[in-house]
């Protein structure tokens, strides 16, 4: 079969991109904070002394991180607003989804992490007159977020990557410019194969300035 490459249909449709660009850079850099804070306050539930707190906070973990994205990303836009009467529109039911997601997995290392500790540490500061809050700031936090920090590059990637499926539900971010550019061009390889060069792009500087950061931190710990 022969079969000629032609990337100026790219070049041409160019600025597109970069606004499917900036809807996928603006799903993660909200998604991925609300995720973290919302993922440490999940992982503080679970560890509770309250059984109906921490039985509700595992139960939240166990269901976001065992069902596929897609099909959470589809519930909201469909489904929820049968059951509540809301209607979502494509993007916020996509950064709820990605955000709920993502917080369960969050609370997950921010609970490996605090249990990672020894418990002695945490006797010691109350001993000192520390509340709760406190020791998490001043003594748990600090020691445990470099032990954390692989993981939570990891979840960052992933969620830069899912955002790709909220193309689903038209929400017009890269991936879902790219198809639709694949389909108005007849060009399906170039245009797509530009989408994972973007990808590419986009999320291999972050990985690569985590794992320089990690590699600091490991030093000056050693």
């Amino acid at each position: 079969m022969d079969f000629t490459w032609d990337f100026s249909v790219v070049l041409q449709h160019w600025p597109v991109l970069l606004k499917g660009v900036g809807v996928t850079a603006g799903l993660w850099a909200v998604a991925f904070p609300a995720a973290m804070l919302l993922g440490v306050l999940i992982a503080l539930g679970a560890r509770s002394t309250s059984r109906l707190l921490g039985a509700a906070a595992r139960g939240y973990m166990e269901l976001f991180r065992n069902i596929p994205i897609l099909i959470q990303l589809v519930w909201f836009f469909y489904a929820f607003p049968i059951v509540t009467g809301v209607q979502l529109s494509p993007y916020v039911a996509a950064l709820l989804a990605l955000t709920l997601n993502a917080s369960a997995y969050c609370s997950e290392i921010f609970r490996g992490g605090i249990a990672s500790l020894p418990k002695g540490q945490w006797e010691g500061a109350r001993a000192l007159g520390m509340q709760r809050t406190q020791v998490l700031r001043r003594v748990v936090l600090p020691q445990v977020l470099k032990r954390m920090l692989p993981a939570f590059t990891n979840r960052g990637i992933e969620l830069a990557k899912n955002t790709s499926v909220a193309s689903v539900i038209a929400v017009h971010e890269l991936m879902y410019q790219g198809r639709a550019l694949s389909a108005v061009s007849y060009r399906p390889l170039e245009m797509l194969t530009a989408v994972a060069v973007i990808y590419f792009v986009l999320i291999y500087p972050g990985a690569w300035a985590a794992s320089r950061l990690e590699k600091r931190l490991a030093l000056r710990s050693a």
